[in-house]
């Protein structure tokens, strides 16, 4: 089965530099081992990758091991569908790209909302 976003498109690729999503392939898809869903496509802001560190979800910080560089205010990346949602409710979740973000958020948030924070022309 190929991949749908939010919108009912055929999902694209949020980011590739990093590496992002579950699969590490560029793509917020998502499977039954994905126990955290990583689904939403956001475009990281410095409040809120501080929150995720607070949150103690360090995404800002590089991890050699696991050659991971860090996540940097204004890049893309796939994150855990609860992570924002948790974000949302304190003011502090990040703009998301639609198009990149697989369907499954919508059982979890509205539509009407997403398109709240719709990141535009990133």
């Amino acid at each position: 089965m190929v991949p749908k976003n939010v919108l009912g498109e055929l999902l694209i690729p949020c980011s590739k530099n990093p590496m992002t999503g579950y699969f590490r392939n560029g793509y917020c898809d998502t499977a039954p081992e994905d126990v955290g869903k990583h689904t939403v496509c956001i475009v990281a802001t410095d409040e809120f990758l501080e929150f995720s560190k607070m949150q103690g979800n360090d995404l800002s910080t590089p991890i050699a091991a696991y050659d991971f560089p860090g996540v940097k205010a204004g890049e893309k990346w796939c994150l855990v569908a609860m992570r924002w949602v948790e974000a949302y409710k304190v003011g502090k979740a990040p703009k998301i790209v639609l198009e990149s973000t697989h369907e499954s958020l919508l059982e979890l948030v509205p539509l009407e909302l997403l398109k709240e924070f719709e990141a535009h022309k990133i």
